[in-house]
């Protein structure tokens, strides 16, 4: 039967001492061990599926979470108590919770926030980027991806500069993005939130997005946490595009036969024998999966630069239907 969390934070070893052999009492002697560390995490207006899934992540012998009702009962705790991680309620609205972050990180400079809300728009979700939310989550949303942001949350150490607006507006945004694969991770899902695209669309896009970024930050950035790639997102009327740029020489296909890329006609596996050889882990697939996903992939002369053109005809065609069925009507 295990000891409650209570008397692990005080529990005492007990040594004892003879002076000698012939001795019949022994003087006993306390120990007192180290302080048994507890983590704390406050949840703001929680529904049962949340509760339940942070019972599965937040094990009771390291976490202690508090549940309070409002973003102000929350903001009080954090005014008496340092909180690891702060998760809000999705019925609030993302303005209330990014001011709230605002607020937090005066106070507390390195909480890690999750933002979850009911109703968002692409410059709320910039304002929790801008405030250094961990992440962002806007209904219908997954709650296994949810419940991974949270353990990544658990684990990572140094995150606060990862993600860095140099400008941004709903339409064109500019990053630096710190060359480890949970910052790339984070921002995925944070882009996903910016984008006003249809379902298969939006899949698609951030489907090779992720590929050609964690291509950059590997091979241009060696996953270096001290290097940066640029990356900027684009969203004129009838398209999407994305520009990733990365410190490395570059590369030209000739260079990658260890690319699916680069396979000749009629041999679509050769690249995987390559990588055998080479002693590379399976893989090689990002570029070739990227130009299946979106209609461009451009690379600059030096191969270092990447830009990512995904054409809207799709939206364009359902915006046009919504309007002859208004005109119908």
């Amino acid at each position: 039967m295990g000891l409650p969390v209570s008397m692990l934070s005080k529990l005492t070893v007990f040594t004892g001492h003879c002076g000698n052999d012939n001795s019949s009492s022994c003087q006993p002697s306390v120990e007192l061990m180290p302080p048994f560390a507890i983590r704390d995490a406050l949840v703001v207006d929680a529904d049962q599926d949340l509760k339940n899934l942070l019972t599965t992540i937040l094990k009771r012998d390291l976490w202690a979470i508090r549940y309070v009702a409002s973003n102000r009962a929350a903001l009080e705790a954090v005014k008496n108590k340092a909180f690891e991680l702060i998760i809000t309620s999705e019925r609030t609205k993302a303005r209330e919770d990014v001011e709230l972050l605002r607020k937090i990180r005066v106070l507390r400079p390195h909480t890690r926030m999750i933002i979850l809300t009911d109703e968002a728009t692409p410059d709320d979700v910039l304002g929790a980027m801008r405030n250094h939310a961990f992440s962002f989550f806007s209904k219908p949303y997954s709650l296994e991806r949810l419940g991974e942001m949270i353990q990544m949350a658990t684990e990572v150490a140094c995150w606060d500069d990862g993600i860095e607006i140099l400008t941004a507006t709903p339409e064109w945004i500019r990053l630096e993005v710190r060359c480890k694969v949970r910052t790339a991770e984070r921002l995925l899902q944070f882009m996903k939130e910016i984008s006003d695209l249809p379902e298969i669309e939006r899949e698609e896009v951030g489907m090779a997005f992720r590929e050609i970024l964690l291509n950059a930050m590997e091979h241009g950035g060696g996953f270096d946490p001290e290097t940066c790639v640029q990356v900027e997102y684009m969203r004129p009327r009838r398209m999407i595009a994305c520009r990733i740029a990365d410190p490395g020489p570059g590369f030209t296909l000739d260079e990658i036969p260890h690319a699916a890329v680069a396979n000749p006609e009629g041999d679509p596996i050769r690249h995987a024998f390559v990588r055998d050889k080479m002693g590379l882990r399976p893989g090689g697939l990002g570029i070739l999966l990227a130009q299946n996903m979106v209609d461009q992939v451009l690379y600059n002369e030096k191969g270092n630069e990447v830009l990512l053109v995904k054409f809207l005809e799709s939206q364009q065609a359902t915006a046009r239907q919504d309007l002859s069925a208004k005109d119908i009507a």
